[in-house]
């Protein structure tokens, strides 16, 4: 308790509402000096820095220090490094190999730096759209693939697993196709607004 006394007095001594206290009370003091306040000065001063005090601006506390989206596509191209890491070392029936190839051919592509990211940038539901298949869905489905062909040999005759596998890479690939098609129309829209605005310009 005691360190935290200092530390709040100077963080008084510093706020808004001693500064503009302390500047009416200046301002009494010239008063003062000028013979205007009279025997009262000393009430005159205080009551005017009492003043200034209560009609500042309360302070405000600094905003929270977020990562900016460029900041949140970099960690996520280190996590989709780690996926495919990952991904390389387990064994895939040819048809959910494909479909797992054609989804990460599509991930890598958008989120390869360049042009393609700083639309990305401006998409914050893109990021979290992608954040949510690289960090959980992809890893859940091949994860969830691999213990369930386990037990399969185990239990002959249920349900292939690799069909569940290859309808959760299809849903994911159709996902992030969405995504793409979406950048591609607000690129669209931009260059009809400065094809627009050039015309309208002129």
């Amino acid at each position: 308790m005691a360190t935290n006394r200092p530390s709040k007095l100077l963080g008084y001594l510093e706020s808004r509402k001693n500064l503009t206290g302390s500047a009416c009370g200046i301002v009494g003091l010239a008063l003062t000096f000028t013979g205007a306040a009279g025997p009262y000065w000393p009430v005159v001063v205080t009551g005017l820095y009492g003043a200034g005090a209560l009609l500042a601006p309360p302070e405000r506390p600094p905003l929270p220090d977020f990562p900016d989206p460029s900041a949140q596509l970099d960690e996520l191209r280190e996590d989709y490094g780690k996926l495919c890491a990952y991904l390389a070392d387990i064994e895939l029936p040819s048809a959910a190999a494909g479909h797992l190839t054609e989804l990460t051919d599509l991930l890598t592509a958008l989120l390869d730096p360049g042009w393609v990211a700083e639309v990305l940038a401006q998409d914050p539901e893109g990021v979290h759209a992608l954040s949510r298949a690289v960090r959980q869905d992809i890893p859940e489905a091949v994860d969830t693939f691999v213990r369930t062909r386990w037990w399969t040999r185990l239990t002959p005759g249920a349900e292939a697993p690799e069909r569940h596998l290859e309808r959760q890479l299809s849903v994911l690939h159709g996902e992030a196709q969405s995504l793409a098609t979406t950048l591609h129309e607000a690129e669209a829209r931009r260059q009809e607004s400065h094809t627009r605005y050039l015309e309208d310009r002129s």
